[in-house]
C-alpha cells in the first residue's frame, strides 16, 4: 500500500519561539538541522528502501534545507506547499496578537493581509490532487510547513480546512496518510523524529 508522508520542516528560531513564519525565509537552528538528519533516518526506517513517486516541497528554505538533510531528492517545488500567510501577522506570537484581537487563533479570525482558511485548503486540494496522481506509482513525500499541513491532513479527511485545528505537527516530525478500503485515513501522527 502506497502512502503520503508529511514532514514537518525542521526547528527555526521564529518556529521554536513561536512566532507565525509564513513568508519570511529563515534558516533551520543547529537543532533543526540534527533533527532533520534524525527524520530521514525515520523516515527511511518507515517507508523501506522503495524510491517515492514524487518527493514535492515547498520553496522556502527552512523545508528545502530539511529535505537535503533528510536525504530526499526533490523532484517538485511548489507555492501550493508553502505556509499559511499569515499577512500583517507574520513574525508575530498568538500572545502579542491577543493583546489587539483577544481569542485569536489562525483558526477562529482572519489575519489582515494573509490568506484565509478557505485559500489554504483550496491550496491543500490542489496539492491532494496531484498526490493521488502519483500514488498509483508509489509513496508521496512532501515537505513543508505546520498549519499547511494540519490543513492539508483535513482535506485529505474530507474535513473543512478548520479541522486541521486538531491535529498538531511538531517541527521534524511526520504524519502519514493512507486509505483503508477507499476510505481516506491518518495512518501516523506527529511522530518525532528523536525522543529527547
Amino acid at each position: 500500500m502506497t502512502a503520503v508522508y508529511l514532514l514537518r520542516h525542521g526547528e527555526t528560531e521564529w518556529s521554536r519561539d513561536g512566532r507565525h513564519t509564513s513568508t519570511t525565509d529563515l534558516p533551520l537552528t543547529p537543532t533543526g538541522e540534527h533533527r532533520a538528519g534524525d527524520a530521514g533516518r525515520l523516515l527511511g526506517a518507515m517507508r523501506g528502501g522503495e524510491p517515492p513517486a514524487l518527493v514535492a516541497s515547498s520553496p522556502r528554505t527552512r523545508a528545502l534545507r530539511t529535505a537535503e538533510l533528510a536525504g530526499l531528492t526533490v523532484g517538485l517545488v511548489t507555492e501550493d506547499l508553502a505556509e499559511w500567510d499569515y499577512g500583517d501577522y507574520e513574525g508575530m506570537s498568538t500572545p502579542q496578537i491577543r493583546e489587539t484581537v483577544p481569542g485569536w487563533t489562525i483558526w477562529t479570525h482572519p489575519s489582515p493581509g494573509g490568506e484565509t482558511a478557505e485559500q489554504v485548503g483550496a491550496r491543500a486540494a490542489r496539492v491532494i490532487e496531484r498526490v493521488r496522481a502519483a500514488l498509483s506509482d508509489g509513496d508521496v513525500i512532501l515537505v513543508g510547513h505546520g498549519h499547511f499541513s494540519r490543513v492539508l491532513v483535513a482535506t485529505w479527511l474530507a474535513l473543512d480546512p478548520h479541522a486541521g485545528v486538531h491535529f498538531g505537527l511538531e517541527a521534524a516530525a511526520i504524519t502519514v496518510l493512507g486509505d483503508e478500503r477507499g476510505t481516506p485515513q491518518v495512518k501516523r501522527l506527529n511522530v518525532p523524529p528523536a525522543l529527547d
